[in-house]
């Protein structure tokens, strides 16, 4: 590009630390002030800053303007000739040059005038501040409060042409590679820079980021440091890197392929001499299959997603795969073999292992899929033993408040193990359980990712953690304290000790913290699946957790639906334990009541959990129909059935139209689908949604509809009905007629159901008095021709006839043509003057007769149609 041509070989010395040539320039400029003020004071604050429009700057009407908006005398300088002119005593010279790379900006560059760009005036003027001090030539202010630091390059003339154009910018260079460093600019993922930046999680840059930010110089408050324009920029993480997968299935294998080369890397089979890296799958592969070269890097699978993870290259030597068959395996091996010589003690050495293995393994956070026997049941000694506590198990982020009590030790085993005890110990054992996996979920997901100052950035935004863990913490909380009540009880044991006092004592919380969970559980799910599959970083997070011991290998979906599971499992074991209770121990009541407390927690969450899927429905139908009513969203309201139908008239849309009728429970939407659907928007939680299928029609209040008219079957007529509306502003009846498209629900039960609503709207008891049956010749319906090629292409033309009489319309038509207009389509569709014997369902009143609510949106038709209405409102009358 001609902006970045090779600087001369005078830049060199911009190389050095620019932030030691600073603080040289700022000492030297304090020296000189505090001379002056020490022999002229007065002649030194006579100095005034002036600014110099070179050539084109001149001519720039809007930089003329900004410098006469920050208040600061002004002249032109034309060529390097005016230049003697210009120079006074009394004025600070600082030239504004439009291209820094022509001849005068050379010039001026020699005689270290004070050189800024156009876009430096423009900012001052904008934001009210004065001009900017700096020892070198600044076009822009892009780069400001940046400090860079360069590596791997090894021409010279294209480092040169970096460092200028960061100075340039407001930029500072620094040699070496610290915390004061703001970003790497990097030419290879290689180097002792590279490696302290990613220790630091220092972004890392390509020398592009400066080019491109380079190129927006001229644009108004823009910043190189922005993400979304640095993000564009980053150096991925497998940059030089060509990777082989060892191992893996091949799904897995394949997923990891294709986030290799989205990380900027590549790969090829196992065994090729190009290959850097090799990923060893270590819980499958037991030996390699070939001796591996001492430039190929042999790491796990935890580097791989580390490097995701931390979106910069992670270091190979903390990852390095180490073969199982290594003389100190053997050795240690060899160890415990029990064909050595004083076996008796390595026996007894070995048994102790097993045992402490065994004790350390019994309380697993998971809980067994089966209940345990009593054979099989813990000792009260390994029950409480704190060799799995989160405290020892876990080392990652701060461990909970409620977590910092540590278990007992062992107790005495009581003498007879009865069966409520056993239970008892059972439900125990599953409340440890659970809250460990509680506190997994906490300290191994929730806190990381909530932490400041992560590597690469946050990896979700913190919406989204709130949306995926939610009320978990308080869920914890409330466990924690259940758990040691009952851990209280256990060590303590007494038939006569109240175990239902305990779910009783926490009911009330239990009630507060588990129904929001719960009910937005699946929206937890869907956000984890959407952040994983967009966000490589949190899929990378998201495998290095699931594979640690903690997890048992389980994802954090199916951790999170333990919450889900747990009261359930609570109720059946107290339920148990109510079994084994004896009919004078005073727990018998408590536990009934205890049982009674968490099924109305289950009632209560239910309940919680449908009326939110209610609203839930309501606000689908909001965002799928455009222009729904805003007054459509209210607390008591719920969607009952949605049907899909086809108008029979005219009204409320025309012949044929599709039309979907949503049932609340004291209303109804009618909306007919869009012939062109355009855009899509986004709902709440940053969900994208589908476009608008839908347009509105009419919201119309159930009380509005006095009859349902069940059309019977014939040839010509097949799963058609109608409705007798009659709206408030309006003094005759409406009839709507509909044909039913979906097969899914009976005509029947469909009309039974809005005759059962319609009912309880009006408050009154025989619905069933509010249906009709009548013949479709009474009413001129018919179905016939509703699927004919001829009846579609009709329509069709009949829609574009429309859109060209809307396209050639002009809001000031004469009446006269009006008139000529109305009367020749009255003529050529051929319609007879009104009839009093029958009731043409095309012949009814205008869409805005259906409407409880005058709008503007919907238009009257003329008298012609309010007297066809009148007729059927005679006609009718019968009916009502």
């Amino acid at each position: 590009m001609a902006d970045n041509s090779v600087l001369t070989s005078t830049e060199i010395t911009s190389l050095a630390d620019s932030s030691i040539l600073d603080s040289k320039v700022t000492e030297m400029s304090k020296e000189n002030l505090c001379m002056a003020s020490t022999s002229n004071v007065d002649e030194m604050l006579q100095v005034e800053t002036r600014l110099i429009l070179v050539q084109d700057a001149g001519k720039q009407e809007e930089l003329v303007t900004a410098v006469k908006e920050i208040k600061v005398p002004c002249v032109k300088m034309d060529s390097m000739e005016e230049f003697g002119g210009l120079d006074s005593p009394e004025f600070e010279n600082v030239f504004v040059v439009t291209d820094f790379q022509n001849s005068v900006f050379d010039d001026l560059r020699k005689t270290d005038c004070r050189i800024v760009g156009p876009p430096v005036i423009l900012n001052c003027a904008q934001n009210g501040e004065p001009l900017p001090f700096s020892c070198r030539p600044l076009y822009c202010t892009s780069m400001l409060n940046l400090v860079l630091c360069f590596t791997g390059f090894r021409k010279k003339e294209e480092l040169v042409n970096l460092v200028t154009l960061v100075h340039h910018m407001g930029g500072v260079i620094r040699k070496e590679c610290n915390s004061k460093v703001t970003h790497l600019v990097a030419n290879c993922t290689q180097g002792e820079k590279f490696r302290v930046a990613v220790s630091l999680g220092t972004p890392i840059m390509k020398p592009e980021w400066i080019y491109k930010a380079w190129e927006r110089r001229n644009e108004q408050c823009f910043c190189a440091a922005v993400d979304d324009f640095r993000n564009e920029f980053k150096v991925p993480p497998f940059q030089d890197c060509i990777l082989s997968f060892l191992g893996f299935s091949d799904e897995e294998k394949n997923s990891m392929e294709e986030m290799t080369e989205m990380q900027g890397g590549s790969w090829l089979p196992v065994g090729d001499e190009r290959c850097t890296h090799l990923i060893v799958e270590e819980n499958t592969v037991k030996e390699l299959p070939f001796e591996p070269s001492k430039k190929l890097f042999v790491v796990k699978q935890e580097w791989f997603w580390g490097s995701i993870q931390m979106d910069a290259r992670a270091g190979e030597t903390m990852y390095l795969y180490e073969k199982t068959n290594t003389p100190e395996l053997k050795k240690s091996v060899s160890l415990l073999s029990l064909s050595t010589p004083n076996s008796n003690r390595k026996r007894r050495r070995l048994r102790e292992t097993l045992a402490q293995l065994s004790r350390e393994t019994d309380l697993s956070p998971f809980p067994p899929r089966k209940r345990p026997s009593a054979e099989h049941s813990l000792s009260i000694g390994s029950l409480l033993d704190i060799s799995n506590t989160p405290e020892s198990s876990i080392h990652y982020g701060e461990t909970p408040k409620s977590c910092s009590k540590s278990s007992r030790s062992s107790t005495p085993v009581p003498p007879k193990q009865s069966a409520r005890w056993q239970v008892a110990k059972e439900l125990y054992q599953t409340e440890s359980n659970y809250v460990n996996i509680l506190a997994t979920i906490i300290q191994l997901f929730q806190v990381p990712l909530e932490e400041e100052g992560q590597r690469g950035g946050p990896i979700l935004a913190p919406e989204e953690i709130k949306t995926i863990f939610g009320s978990i913490p308080d869920i914890f909380d409330v466990h924690m304290k259940i758990k040691d009540d009952l851990e209280d009880l256990i060590v303590n044991w007494d038939e006569s000790k109240s175990i239902g006092d305990i779910f009783l004592k926490y009911s009330k919380d239990l009630v507060k913290t588990y129904p929001p969970f719960v009910n937005f559980f699946e929206m937890s799910k869907e956000t984890i699946i959407k952040c994983e599959k967009q966000k490589p970083r949190f899929h990378a997070f998201l495998k290095i957790n699931q594979a640690k011991p903690e997890c048992g290998r389980q994802s954090l979906v199916e951790l999170l639906i333990r919450p889900v599971q747990r009261l359930p499992s609570v109720a059946l074991l107290l339920n148990d334990l109510k079994k084994h209770t004896a009919d004078e121990n005073p727990d018998k009541s408590t536990l009934e009541k205890a049982i009674g407390s968490l099924k109305e927690v289950m009632t209560h969450i239910n309940e919680d959990k449908r009326k939110t899927e209610a609203q839930k429905q309501i606000f689908d139908v909001v965002y799928e129909v455009d222009g729904c009513p805003a007054n459509l969203l209210s607390s008591h309201r719920s969607l009952v059935q949605r049907v899909e139908t086809v108008s029979l008239g005219e009204h409320p849309c025309d012949r044929g139209e599709q039309v979907t009728l949503f049932l609340f429970n004291d209303c109804l939407e009618i909306a007919r689908k869009r012939h062109k659907v355009i855009g899509t928007f986004r709902s709440p939680h940053d969900r994208t949604r589908p476009p608008a299928s839908l347009k509105h029609i009419h919201l119309m209040p159930l009380s509005q509809i006095k009859k349902v008219l069940d059309i019977r079957e014939t040839e010509d007529c097949h799963n058609a009905f109608a409705l007798l509306v009659r709206p408030p502003t309006e003094q005759a009846n409406v009839l709507l007629s509909f044909q039913m498209t979906s097969e899914e629900l009976p005509k029947e039960n469909w009309l039974k159901m809005l005759c059962r609503h319609v009912a309880n709207t009006i408050c009154k008891a025989d619905a069933e008095n509010l249906m009709y049956v009548a013949d479709p010749e009474s009413f001129e319906v018919n179905t016939k021709d509703m699927d004919s090629t001829l009846s579609r292409a009709s329509r069709a033309i009949k829609k574009t006839s429309k859109k060209v009489t809307r396209a050639f319309s002009f809001s000031k038509t004469p009446k006269r043509a009006l008139r000529m207009a109305l009367s020749s389509s009255h003529s050529s569709e051929g319609r007879s003057p009104p009839s009093s014997g029958k009731l043409a369902v095309s012949r009814l009143s205008s869409t805005s007769s259906l409407a409880g609510i005058p709008s503007p949106s919907l238009v009257s038709l003329p008298s012609f149609f309010e007297r066809r209405s009148h007729t059927l409102s005679r006609s009718t009358t019968h009916l009502i």
